[in-house]
């Protein structure tokens, strides 16, 4: 058995917990090589104590430095901090793995960085994926790196793929990609009481105890759409090939089903510790720390389809990625802006698909041949969408 070293990108979050919370439960298997938090400076120092990795890396400067002081008696722990601490983490070689699970496009570079030195790379930060699409998987290809998908709808599709056909499921006999989605806690409101919902409500997801930015992405079904695009390049396919299907149990993570008429599911408790040790242990399989599935508890499942027209989110992810080029950078930079303006108490959370859909109007799509065009295209995207957001409020 050989013991990986782990970097984490995102610590703090609730990704980040879970993996810890693997790590924590298997000490012979894994150990810690870097921790990296946004600003949460107290909650990573005990992270640090706790794991005693070599390095910890913060957001800025002024984070950094309230870490160094809360570590003060801890000289062993190198701290850094910004994108650049970030990418050298990601990429230093006493890590064999990291879990890249920064939230939005903050996350691309640093995981690109790990991508480059030909890492197993955890992948939970889908917007890295659906931001650069093409580029990143010829960057996986070109490295050797061994991508391995968390979120835990693309990690039950892993599952039910055979493992050297993941990128080839016409070869593989796969006929359709059933992505399962638990509509989130407004699947049932009307359109008039979607204008009235708070970001409380937004956050208090109905299964999952996700982070803020995740926690309204699923509310308004744009994470749907976001993992539909993550989906369209983990293995190989387009949106026609994919069905949503709204799954409020959240206990089937997602089908896969095949020409002779087999569906093959994964099934699990809606905890992600159980696709992060899929990630960490394969091939193999180790205790996550999730109870045992009580089929008999659950009594019967249930499914729908989504409702494009209340949440058209979806509907306009299928199109950036029809789109091509930097359709879904605009897309997910305008997500970014109109969900924190909703979080901020700036937007309605009706209007969220409005300033998105409005910004993909407005925003040229130029063909993605550069990481460099990706990122102009992600700023002057997020440039649009404030606008928006300015005019929406006159």
């Amino acid at each position: 058995m050989v013991k990986r070293c782990i970097t984490i990108l995102g610590a703090t979050g609730s990704i980040g917990l879970s993996t810890l919370d693997v790590i924590r439960r298997h000490p012979d298997r894994f150990s810690v090589h870097a921790l990296a938090a946004n600003t949460r400076a107290d909650e990573l120092a005990l992270l640090c104590r706790e794991f005693q990795p070599r390095v910890a890396v913060m957001a800025d400067p002024e984070s950094a430095g309230r870490l160094a002081e809360l570590l003060a008696d801890c000289p062993d722990i190198r701290i850094l901090s910004g994108e650049q601490g970030l990418c050298t983490v990601a990429a230093a070689p006493e890590a064999d793995t990291v879990m890249a699970a920064i939230v939005g496009a903050a996350g691309l570079r640093p995981t690109l960085a790990a991508v480059g030195q030909g890492k197993r790379v955890l992948l939970a930060n889908k917007e890295a994926l659906v931001m650069s699409g093409r580029l990143f998987m010829d960057a996986v290809a070109e490295s050797g790196a061994e991508l391995l998908p968390i979120d835990s709808e693309h990690n039950a599709i892993f599952q039910c793929m055979p493992a050297d056909k993941i990128r080839n499921p016409v070869a593989a006999g796969i006929t359709r990609i059933l992505l399962t989605a638990s509509g989130g806690p407004f699947r049932e409101h009307t359109a008039e009481c979607l204008r009235t919902v708070t970001p409380a409500e937004a956050c208090a997801h109905p299964n999952w105890s996700m982070g803020q930015k995740i926690s309204v992405d699923s509310a308004t079904l744009m994470n749907k759409g976001l993992e539909l695009i993550e989906a369209c390049w983990l293995f190989n396919t387009t949106p026609a090939s994919i069905e949503v299907h709204v799954h409020p149990e959240s206990i089937i993570h997602s089908m896969v089903e095949y020409a002779d008429g087999s569906v093959l599911a994964q099934l699990g408790s809606p905890d992600m510790r159980t696709p992060i040790a899929n990630g960490l242990a394969w091939p193999e399989r180790v205790s996550a720390g999730v109870a045992p599935l009580d089929l008999f508890a659950i009594g019967r499942f249930h499914f729908e389809r989504p409702d494009l027209i209340r949440f058209p989110c979806l509907r306009l992810a299928a199109e950036a990625f029809d789109a091509g080029g930097t359709a879904p950078a605009v897309l997910n930079a305008a997500n970014e802006v109109a969900v924190a303006a909703f979080l901020n108490g700036d937007l309605c959370f009706a209007d969220i698909p409005v300033i998105i859909e409005r910004t993909l109007a407005i925003t040229s799509v130029e063909p993605a041949d550069s990481f460099e065009i990706i990122f102009a295209k992600d700023a002057e995207a997020r440039e649009r969408a404030r606008e928006q957001i300015g005019l929406l409020s006159v």
